[in-house]
């Protein structure tokens, strides 16, 4: 199943139904073969073998009321602009490849080509493993995470034991140079018995992105854990990450500040 946003009510009104009625009248609108008839016989064909919910998203809000699908609208209708000029006197299409596995990469979590690969494949997305692997070998995000891999969690006095797989997380962000999608911070998950690794980029440590990144990354693979710990930052010591801990019975320790024996593993 394929997911769709757009802020063009052209296509999405095609999607919801139009699309039916111009077969029906064999491509034609009041007598009158509609505009780019092959191109929309090519995506009911396709439609035939992809199932595809469609969502308008309007364009042009402010960024007081702006949501994620605002967000990526507007990065989508920057692209368009850029990209395509960008393109005049290079091979289209690969480039167009290329833009494509950057976002899905991203969308993705940053994970690793095959792992990137399944995730298109579910989503109906056709792209090439060179592509994905050009992207990710070129990813700053996912250099700085391998680097952070690289050093090995402390492991000490046992206090972990008593827990099972995804029952226990330390938390922190560590900041990167800005991404292009203008990324400077890193939302990191460790699972305390493993040493386990999670991440997840965004724009600014905010109480909002530590709630979104645990929900997609520890909530959403590992199920929702008994316990996590992280540093006394104003990210993680606030009103809605304390309401949001007790709805889902987590409990929330905060570690002793400069004791670096409690925040071990994350650090």
């Amino acid at each position: 199943m394929l997911y769709l946003y757009t802020d063009s009510w052209m296509v999405t009104n095609a999607l919801w139904g139009w699309l039916q009625q111009w077969k029906q009248s064999n491509w034609q609108h009041r007598g009158k073969p509609i505009w780019a008839a092959e191109l929309w016989q090519d995506i009911a064909a396709w439609l035939e073998k992809l199932v595809v919910k469609v969502r308008h998203v309007d364009a042009h809000i402010p960024k007081s009321r702006a949501t994620e699908e605002h967000q990526n609208n507007q990065q989508v209708d920057q692209a368009a602009k850029t990209e395509v000029a960008e393109m005049i006197d290079l091979d289209w299409q690969h480039k167009g490849e290329l833009f494509i596995a950057r976002w899905a990469h991203d969308t993705s979590g940053h994970q690793g080509r095959d792992a990137t690969y399944r995730w298109c494949c579910d989503r109906g997305v056709d792209l090439s493993m060179e592509a994905i692997s050009q992207i990710i070998h070129e990813c700053e995000t996912c250099a700085a995470i391998k680097q952070a891999k690289r050093v090995q969690p402390l492991w000490y006095g046992g206090r972990w034991l008593k827990y099972k797989y995804g029952e226990a997380w330390q938390i922190d962000y560590i900041t990167l140079p800005q991404t292009r999608q203008g990324k400077c911070y890193v939302f990191t998950m460790v699972e305390a018995t493993t040493g386990w690794l999670e991440t997840y980029p965004v724009p600014h440590a905010t109480a909002q992105n530590t709630i979104l990144g645990l929900k997609k990354q520890v909530l959403w693979r590992h199920g929702t854990p008994e316990r996590i710990e992280s540093d006394n930052g104003t990210h993680f010591r606030n009103n809605l990450i304390d309401t949001w801990a007790k709805e889902h019975g987590i409990e929330w320790v905060y570690h002793i500040p400069y004791h670096a024996p409690a925040s071990g593993k994350i650090k």
